[in-house]
C-alpha cells in the first residue's frame, strides 16, 4: 500500500511539473514616443512578438522624445533595459564609443541584414561594426500646396533657378513661399543640409559634420551665399524664429504660403487641419549643382541593446523582429512612414509611394544635421543657421564662430 501511495505521490508530482507554467523570461523594452500613431505601431509590433514568443514576458516603458533623450544617459548607466529605441548616425556614436550599446553585427550577418537593410547600413556602423536595427525611416523634401501653384502658373521647380522663379513669383502674389518655424532650431538645419547635398554632394555633408572641412571653406560659404538668395528676398516667412514647426503649418494650412521644407511626417498634420490630397503635394529639393548625384534626407529610428541589459539573447530576438518585412510593412503603414527592408511593401499612400521613389533611388541618405554632427557641434551649428536666417549680414562672424566651435568639439 506504501508503494502504491509513494507512486501517485510520484505521478502527481511530474503531471504537476508538466502542467505548471513555464516560467517566463522578462524583456524590458524602452520606446520614446507616446504620440498615438507610434505608440499604437509599436504596442501591435510587441504583441505580435508576445504571440510569436510566449515564453517571454515582454514589459515596455514608453515616455517622450525629450524626456527619453535625458533619460537614456541615466538608465544606460544604472538600470538599462534590454532594448531602447535612439538614433543612428552620430547621434549613437557617444553610447558606442563608451562601451554602452552591444555589438549587433553577428545579427546582421546571420538575418541576412546587409542586403535587406542595406539602405541604412552605413549609419548603423561604426568602426566597421554595426550597433542596432532600425524599423523606419521618412524622406525630406519640399511640400507644397498644389492648388496655389496651379492657380498662379506655377510648373513644380527642378532647378534652383526655377526654385527662385517660383518664389518670386509667388512673393509678387503676395503668398509667402516659404513656410518654417525655426524656434526649435532643427528645421533650419534641414534647409542647410538640402542646399549643402544639393551644392556639394553627399561627401562633402559627412566630412563637415565629421569635422573635416571648415564651415569657412569656399564650398560650405558657397551654400550660405545659395541661402542668401532666398532670405534677403524675403522667401521664408516673417518671425519664424517665435514659431515651433506645428505654429509654421498655420499659414501653409490658410494659404499664405505655398512651400514647406519639411519631413513626410508633417503631412499628417496637414491633412488633421483640413487640408486634402488634392491640395498638397510632395517634390524632392531641386538641383543646384548640375552633375551633383541626388542625395536625401532620410533619418531612420532604430532599436539597441545596451551593454548592460540583463536578456541580451531575448533582446537579439526582437531585434531581429522588427526588422521582418511583414512586421516593417505593417508598422510604417501605422505611422505613415517607409519601412527599411527591401523586402517589405509601401502602402498606396501618394507621399509614400513618392517619399519611397525619393529615397530609394538616391545616391546617399544623410541622417540629418543634428544626428550626423556630435551634440555641441550641432547645437552650436543650429544657433548660427538660425541667427543667419534673421541677420544674413553676420554671415561671416557666424562661419568664424562655428569653426572655433568645431576646433574645440573635434580636437
Amino acid at each position: 500500500m506504501l508503494n502504491i501511495i509513494k507512486r501517485s505521490a510520484a505521478a502527481l508530482a511530474v503531471a504537476s511539473l508538466v502542467s505548471a507554467p513555464v516560467l517566463a523570461r522578462d524583456l524590458v523594452i524602452n520606446f520614446d514616443d507616446p504620440n498615438p500613431a507610434p505608440k499604437e505601431g509599436f504596442e501591435t509590433a510587441v504583441e505580435k512578438f508576445k504571440a510569436a514568443n510566449p515564453d517571454i514576458n515582454v514589459i515596455v516603458n514608453i515616455t517622450d522624445r525629450e524626456a527619453h533623450k535625458t533619460a537614456i544617459r541615466n538608465f544606460l548607466s544604472a538600470e538599462a533595459p534590454d532594448v531602447t529605441s535612439w538614433y543612428p548616425g552620430n547621434r549613437m556614436a557617444p553610447f558606442v564609443n563608451a562601451g554602452q550599446f552591444e555589438d549587433v553585427s553577428d545579427l546582421w550577418e546571420a538575418e541576412g541584414f546587409n542586403e535587406s537593410l542595406a539602405s541604412t547600413q552605413s549609419a548603423m556602423t561604426i568602426d566597421g561594426k554595426q550597433w542596432g536595427v532600425p524599423y523606419t525611416y521618412y524622406q525630406w523634401g519640399i511640400y507644397y500646396r498644389k492648388d496655389i501653384f496651379e492657380a498662379n502658373g506655377i510648373d513644380v521647380p527642378a532647378t534652383w533657378d526655377e526654385l527662385l522663379a517660383a518664389s518670386a513669383k509667388l512673393k509678387a502674389a503676395e503668398i509667402t513661399p516659404i513656410t518654417i518655424g525655426t524656434k526649435f532650431l532643427w528645421t533650419a538645419a534641414g534647409v542647410f543640409d538640402y542646399l549643402n547635398l544639393r551644392t556639394n554632394g553627399y561627401e562633402v555633408h559627412n566630412d563637415l559634420t565629421a569635422g573635416k572641412i571648415k564651415y569657412t571653406d569656399p564650398r560650405i560659404v558657397d551654400v550660405f551665399n545659395k541661402w542668401k538668395e532666398l532670405v534677403e528676398p524675403g522667401y521664408f516667412i516673417e518671425n519664424h524664429a517665435t514659431m515651433s514647426w506645428q505654429d509654421a503649418l498655420a499659414p501653409f494650412v490658410q494659404g499664405e504660403a505655398a512651400m514647406y521644407v519639411m519631413g513626410n511626417f508633417a503631412v499628417a498634420a496637414m491633412r488633421d487641419a483640413g487640408l486634402t490630397d488634392d491640395q498638397i503635394d510632395y517634390f524632392p529639393f531641386p538641383e543646384i549643382t548640375p552633375g551633383v548625384p541626388r542625395a536625401e534626407e532620410a533619418p531612420a529610428d532604430a532599436f539597441f541593446i545596451p551593454s548592460n541589459a540583463k536578456n541580451k539573447e531575448d533582446a537579439r530576438k526582437f531585434l531581429a523582429f522588427v526588422a521582418q518585412p511583414d512586421v516593417q510593412t505593417e508598422w510604417n503603414a501605422t505611422i505613415g512612414q517607409l519601412p527599411i527592408n527591401s523586402n517589405s511593401s509601401v502602402g498606396d499612400d501618394k507621399f509614400l509611394q513618392k517619399g519611397f521613389e525619393t529615397v530609394s533611388t538616391a545616391q546617399g541618405l544623410a541622417q540629418f544635421y543634428d544626428r550626423d554632427a556630435p551634440a555641441e557641434m550641432a547645437k552650436g551649428g543650429m544657433e548660427g543657421f538660425q541667427e543667419f536666417m534673421i541677420k544674413p549680414e553676420r554671415m561671416d562672424a557666424i562661419l568664424e564662430r562655428l569653426d572655433k566651435i568645431q576646433d574645440r568639439v573635434y580636437k
